[in-house]
């Protein structure tokens, strides 16, 4: 998790800039996502873990910065990375919309169990989601761990007749998905493992436990590269590479590791430039796919994104506490 050498704090404070994207739609609970950008001998790399993290798990996503911006990426197997559209929450009314940015993809992944808001809702949305996509569309949910065993059995069994790809982190623990799976075995939908290995201690418990099908794998969270293609070698499960709500540059390192995977079986969730209404770079899927190259920000959106002072003073702050903890131990 650790980069081979820990730069000096004024390197990274030399290039760092901070970012505030709008989004055309609320997602994940905010309007403005917020990023630290900075520039090292390999290139540009974000750090943004969300505000709500404590230090210790933001320093992971620090140190996969790191080994981005100061060290080459692994050899690429593929240099396209199909991508899934991301549905939020909206009324179902929306979710043409919604399809409309993401040009030529082949699956949409529907956000579910939404706090507020009802089965009802989630039907309705899933609904209209498999009317737009057709039927040879893909269609995947993600709850975000918002249920418990029995009201994930009865949801999945509703949305079951739209003829799911597969269930992401419908509950919150490992024993629960486990169960969870077991129960709906006979409905032959695959469950996805998301929060249980990016926010866990231990991101292969999941796969010990039998308690997923497959495991979504984000670059940042896990500490870079390198760490998580160890994770999926040794979960020996499928996987699909997310984005963490990542700006242009955070998502170009997910796409670096879905390049380097040796098998790569799924669509990814790295698409969500398309939930942005500005970004540092255009990121945003063409035909389904996306590059796995390198970005680099574009000046004038770097100016035209930057966050109010308070904003960057916190960031920094933020920036400076978490190289402290990755430097100790060294």
């Amino acid at each position: 998790m650790i980069p081979a050498a820990v730069p000096p704090l004024a390197e990274i404070l030399d290039s760092a800039r901070v970012v505030a994207l709008p989004m055309h739609t609320r997602f994940r609970g905010v309007d403005v996502r917020e990023a630290l950008l900075f520039e090292g001998p390999e290139g540009w790399a974000e750090f943004s873990p969300f505000v709500e993290y404590g230090d210790v798990e933001a320093s992971t996503w620090l140190s996969a910065a790191i080994a981005d911006a100061w060290h080459p990426r692994p050899a690429a197997v593929r240099h396209e990375i199909r991508v899934n559209a991301t549905i939020p929450a909206v009324p179902a009314d929306r979710v043409a919309d919604v399809l409309a940015r993401f040009d030529g993809c082949r699956t949409a992944k529907v956000k579910v169990a939404e706090t507020g808001q009802s089965l009802a809702d989630d039907v309705a949305r899933v609904r209209a989601a498999r009317a737009e996509m057709g039927p040879e569309g893909r269609i995947r949910i993600d709850a975000n761990a918002g249920w418990n065993v029995d009201e994930a059995e009865r949801a999945i069994h509703a949305l079951a007749p739209f003829d799911l790809e597969y269930a992401e982190q419908p509950c919150a623990t490992v024993d629960e998905l486990a169960e969870l799976r077991e129960r709906i075995r006979y409905l032959d939908i695959p469950i996805a493992a998301d929060e249980s290995v990016r926010k866990a201690e231990d991101p292969l418990a999941v796969a010990r436990a039998g308690a997923a099908d497959l495991l979504v794998i984000k670059a940042q969270p896990l500490g870079g590269i390198e760490r998580a293609l160890r994770i999926v070698a040794e979960a020996g499960l499928p996987v699909v590479v997310s984005s963490a709500l990542d700006t242009a540059v955070g998502l170009s390192l997910g796409a670096a590791l879905a390049a380097a995977l040796p098998t790569l079986e799924h669509d990814c969730g790295l698409g969500t430039a398309s939930l942005f209404a500005d970004d540092v770079a255009d990121a945003r899927p063409r035909g389904g796919v996306v590059s796995a190259a390198r970005v680099t920000p574009d000046p004038a959106a770097l100016a035209r994104l930057e966050a109010p002072a308070e904003r960057r003073e916190w960031w920094l702050d933020r920036l400076t506490r978490c190289h402290g903890l990755l430097a100790a131990e060294r």
